[in-house]
């Protein structure tokens, strides 16, 4: 860990923000955490570094709040650092972990912690800090799944398998244990749960060359209570398409391929036009929906070398503001 000479500095968040992982480069150490300030239209870069002296480390992939804490998930690092929502300070560290990719919370006490890397996720004390159990997932028979993104439907957990895979665990959370698994396209890349009891993830089809094959992506829905698909909305073969999440009352599906796209959660057809059309042609790396607001945050990485954007639009679709924010911006949680 490197410990900078620069002594910290008093930065604060006052109201609502949106907090930004910026990931950084892989084995470059330069991942880093930015705050915006919703009303104020105000950004603040480096807050984890400037206030803690610290570098945040390397490839910081979410974040997620619980209690007044922020719980910043390092990948590549292996490590979640806690960090006061206000401040920005330092208060606990877990470690001990080998690739962390997300953290859902079961209670004040119990939360799971997925891994691109361990064929197991690990059970942690969000009080202590410390870890407090493991959960394999390996499949006989099968390829060994990372686990990802995590939505909870009564007692029971789902988890997408991204990397050269495409099942989604079912995980029981009274025996801490997989109890099925549930096959979709080529490699699910996120998970939103509606209001309907319908989850949501969206597959991204491999990418030419690679060992696992490619696909066309798609969209895909299941039935949480019978842990199986009912329907599946496929894409055109080549298409990009990645990121899914929800409006505040998870009642409206946002999705990227190529382009935003916005659609009713009981729709049976996929919308005729986009909601938002990207006329950059670079990649949207990122998305995420207000929950008071609906309004729209999207992360764009330029060319994942030199800091990226964040762009925020209405409603409607307007754009009301832009900033620039650390290197690959890829994940955002609400203050």
């Amino acid at each position: 860990m490197d410990y900078g000479a620069r002594a910290p500095e008093k930065i604060g968040a006052d109201g609502r923000g949106l907090f930004i992982t910026n990931e950084g480069n892989f084995m470059y150490g330069n991942a880093s955490l930015s705050y915006y300030d919703i009303d104020s239209m105000r950004v603040e870069n480096e807050v984890f570094r400037r206030t803690n002296t610290i570098k945040l480390g390397d490839v910081a992939q979410s974040m997620a709040i619980r209690n007044g804490l922020g719980y910043v998930v390092v990948n590549n690092s292996g490590i979640i650092f806690v960090i006061d929502l206000d401040t920005f300070e330092l208060k606990g560290m877990i470690e001990g972990l080998l690739s962390p990719r997300y953290i859902h919370f079961l209670s004040d006490e119990k939360a799971y912690v997925t891994d691109l890397y361990a064929w197991h996720i690990t059970i942690i004390n969000p009080k202590t800090f410390e870890i407090t159990g493991r959960i394999d997932v390996k499949i006989p028979g099968k390829n060994q799944p990372s686990t990802e993104q995590m939505v909870q439907y009564g007692d029971f957990v789902f988890t997408n398998c991204w990397s050269y895979d495409n099942k989604i665990l079912v995980i029981d959370t009274r025996t801490d244990s997989v109890v099925k698994y549930i096959e979709v396209g080529k490699q699910p890349t996120s998970l939103a749960l509606d209001r309907f009891g319908k989850i949501w993830t969206v597959t991204d089809g491999g990418y030419p060359g690679s060992p696992y094959g490619q696909e066309a992506p798609g969209l895909y829905r299941i039935d949480a209570a019978t842990q199986r698909v009912d329907r599946a909305f496929m894409f055109r073969f080549g298409d990009r398409a990645s990121e899914v999440c929800l409006n505040g009352t998870r009642d409206t599906l946002y999705f990227i391929k190529d382009h935003v796209w916005r659609m009713d959660v009981r729709s049976e057809s996929l919308p005729e036009k986009p909601f938002l059309e990207n006329m950059t042609g670079n990649y949207w790396y990122g998305l995420t929906v207000d929950p008071r607001t609906s309004e729209v945050y999207l992360a764009d990485a330029l060319d994942y070398v030199q800091p990226g954007w964040v762009f925020r639009y209405s409603a409607r679709g307007g754009l009301l503001d832009s900033f620039q924010v650390g290197i690959i911006p890829g994940a955002f949680c609400f203050k």
